[in-house]
C-alpha cells in the first residue's frame, strides 16, 4: 500500500516544500521483500557489454582496462568512471540518449526463467498469507534495466540503480544517480521502512519494531559477485536470507564456495528461474518460513501489548498506593514541619478519587498539626485547590469538604 506524503523538511542544508515522497505502509500480511543484482544475476553478462560497448568500436576487455585504469588515475569510483567513459566513447558515433539505452536494454539476455518467475513467485506466496515484492538493486543502467522484459507489468516493485540526467533533447548529459557496491546497502534500509524515494531523509527515523514495514528476516538478496558482499553480509547479520548465484551454462561455483566459506552467504544455487529449479524451492521454502514466522510474530506482539498495559496498569496501582500511604502520614503528623514536607508531596499529584478527598479532609479536621497551619500558604493553596475539583460533579459537597472550606475562610 502506498502513500504520498506532502511536507517541507530541512535537507542537506536547505528546506524542501510541500516534497512528495514515494512511501509504504506496513501490510495487513508479511511481506517478502526479494532484492536482486542485474548483471550475471538476472541476465548472464554485464548490460554494458551486450551491444553498447561493441557499438562504440571497443573491445570489451579494453573498454573496462581504460575504465578502470581512469578511476584509478583519478581517484574516481569505478561506476562514475565507466558512465564518464559510456559518454565520451559516444561521441560522434551514437547519440547520447534515454531511447539508446532503452534500446539496448530491451535485447539483454536473460537466464532461464525469466520473466515468468516474478509472478509465479508472487502467485505462490499469496495464498500462504504472504506478499512477495520484487526488487532491484544494481549498479548497472536503470534506463536499461527498465526496458528489459524483467521489468514488464507489475513485476518489480522499485529499480535502484545508476542513472543519468537527461537534457530537453532527451541527451544524458551527466550521472544523476551512481550505485556502488557499498551505498547498495542504503535501498536495503529503504525497503525495510517502506521509505522509497532516494531524497526522503526520513530512511534514518526511528521505527519501533512492530512498525517496521519489512523486518531484515523477511529480506532476500540474490548476487554473484563480490560486489554484492556488502548487502549479503548485511541481510545476513540481521537474519535475512542471502543467496549467491552462479552462471548454471558454466557451472563455475568458485565465486559461490568462497561466499559461503567467508559467510557472506547461507546458500547458493544455479541463475535457474524456471518452475522446479533448485533456486525456485529454495525460495519457495523461505516464503512457507515467512508465513510461520509472521504467525508467531502476531502472538509475540499481542504478548508484548498484554504486558505492556498490565505494566502501565500496575504503574497506576503504585500510585495509587503511595497516594493512600502520604495520606495516612498527613493523618498522623505530629509536627508542623513534617506537615508541610507530605503537603509538598502530596502537591506531586493532580488526580484523587472521591474517596481520598474525604480522608484528606479528615485529616484537615482531625488532626491539629494540620488544622492549625491551614492557612500557610502552601496547604491553603492545596487544600483550595482540592475543593476546587470536588468530588462527583452530581454528589453534593461532603460535610467534612465544608468544614475545611469553613477552616479556610475564618
Amino acid at each position: 500500500m502506498f502513500f504520498i506524503f506532502a511536507r517541507a523538511v530541512f535537507y542537506k542544508g536547505h528546506f524542501m516544500a510541500e516534497n512528495e515522497f514515494e512511501r509504504k505502509s506496513k501490510e495487513e500480511y508479511p511481506v517478502l521483500a526479494i532484492c536482486y543484482d542485474f548483471d550475471k544475476t538476472l541476465s548472464p553478462e554485464n548490460m554494458q557489454a551486450q551491444g553498447y560497448i561493441q557499438s562504440v568500436g571497443f573491445d570489451i576487455d579494453d573498454f573496462w582496462t581504460q575504465s578502470n585504469e581512469l578511476a584509478e588515475k583519478n581517484n574516481m569510483d569505478q561506476n562514475s568512471a565507466w558512465m564518464y567513459k559510456m559518454m565520451q566513447e559516444a561521441k560522434g558515433k551514437n547519440v547520447f540518449t534515454k531511447e539508446t539505452f532503452e534500446r539496448y536494454g530491451s535485447e539483454l539476455k536473460l537466464f532461464p526463467g525469466l520473466p515468468e518467475w516474478f509472478g509465479r513467485i508472487k502467485d505462490y506466496a499469496k495464498p500462504r498469507g504472504v506478499i512477495v515484492e520484487h526488487y532491484i538493486i544494481s549498479s548497472g543502467l536503470k534506463e536499461m534495466i527498465e526496458a528489459t522484459a524483467v521489468c514488464r507489468g507489475d513485476n518489480i516493485e522499485k529499480v535502484f540503480a545508476s542513472s543519468f540526467y537527461f537534457d530537453q533533447y532527451g541527451v544524458a548529459v551527466w550521472p544523476a544517480q551512481i550505485v556502488n557496491y557499498t551505498n547498495k546497502t542504503q535501498f536495503l534500509f529503504r525497503i525495510e521502512k517502506g521509505v522509497l524515494d532516494i531524497n526522503d531523509p526520513s530512511v534514518n527515523d526511528y521505527f519501533p519494531p512492530e512498525k517496521i514495514r519489512v523486518p531484515f528476516k523477511n529480506i532476500v538478496y540474490i548476487g554473484d559477485s563480490d560486489t554484492d558482499i556488502p548487502c549479503m553480509k548485511l541481510v545476513n547479520s540481521y537474519g535475512g536470507h542471502a543467496i549467491a548465484v552462479y552462471d548454471p551454462d558454466t557451472e563455475d561455483k568458485t565465486k559461490a564456495y568462497r561466499m559461503f566459506s567467508d559467510n557472506r552467504i547461507k546458500y547458493f544455487a544455479a541463475a535457474d528461474y524456471r518452475a522446479g529449479s533448485e533456486l525456485d524451492g529454495l525460495i519457495k521454502t523461505v516464503i512457507d518460513s515467512v508465513g510461520v514466522d509472521a504467525r508467531l510474530d502476531k502472538i509475540y506482539f499481542k504478548k508484548k501489548l498484554e504486558v505492556e498495559e498490565s505494566l502501565a496498569k500496575d504503574e497506576r496501582s503504585l500510585d495509587e498506593r503511595a497516594k493512600d500511604l502520604l495520606i495516612e502520614k498527613l493523618a498522623g503528623s505530629d509536627s508542623f514541619r513534617y506537615t508541610h514536607q507530605i503537603i509538598k508531596e502530596l502537591q506531586g499529584y493532580s488526580e484523587w478519587s472521591a474517596t481520598q478527598q474525604e480522608r484528606l479532609y479528615e485529616a484537615a479536621v482531625n488532626n491539629n498539626q494540620v488544622g492549625l497551619i491551614i492557612n500557610d500558604y502552601d496547604i491553603r493553596i492545596f487544600f483550595e485547590s482540592l475543593l476546587a475539583r470536588g468530588g462527583d460533579s452530581d454528589v453534593e459537597e461532603s460535610a467534612l469538604a465544608k468544614i475545611v472550606r469553613a477552616m479556610l475562610e475564618g
